[in-house]
């Protein structure tokens, strides 16, 4: 059954508003140890998963290996409102580039050319793509 956020209430409506509109996310995975490692991250909703590209060899990659179980969160407010955190399972996947999924290029095309990057070369340096199947969104 795929994920999707019940958007007939105002908490639904604003995190599915946020998970579009953010740029910057942390994803959280766990160590070997148990210990949560909360990583800054691009992503993508897209009504029920989330999209991210990685560099290779980053522990967040070995973490999802050993503990798919992730939680993604976006800033709040500043003053503990606006809270949206996503529950969900995290894999490698065989998504296309970054450069080839014309929504993430047009989200993040300001960062990217701050950067210095082409939708190209930032699709060659982060070149893992993993996805979270969500199977809960929570905040207030």
């Amino acid at each position: 059954m795929t994920f999707s956020i019940d958007t007939s209430s105002e908490f639904g409506r604003r995190a599915e508003r946020r998970l579009d509109e953010t740029l910057l996310a942390w994803l959280v995975t766990v160590d070997r140890r148990g210990t949560p490692q909360p990583v800054p991250v691009w992503f993508l909703w897209e009504g029920g998963s989330v999209l991210l590209y990685s560099r290779p060899d980053k522990p967040k990659l070995r973490n999802i290996a050993a503990n798919p179980r992730v939680s993604l969160h976006l800033d709040g407010d500043g003053s503990g409102g606006d809270v949206v955190a996503v529950n969900g399972s995290a894999a490698v996947t065989d998504d296309v580039p970054a450069s080839q999924v014309p929504a993430y290029v047009a989200k993040y095309a300001g960062l990217i050319e701050r950067n210095g990057w082409t939708p190209d070369s930032f699709a060659a340096d982060y070149s893992v793509p993993m996805r979270i199947v969500v199977d809960r969104v929570r905040g207030h």
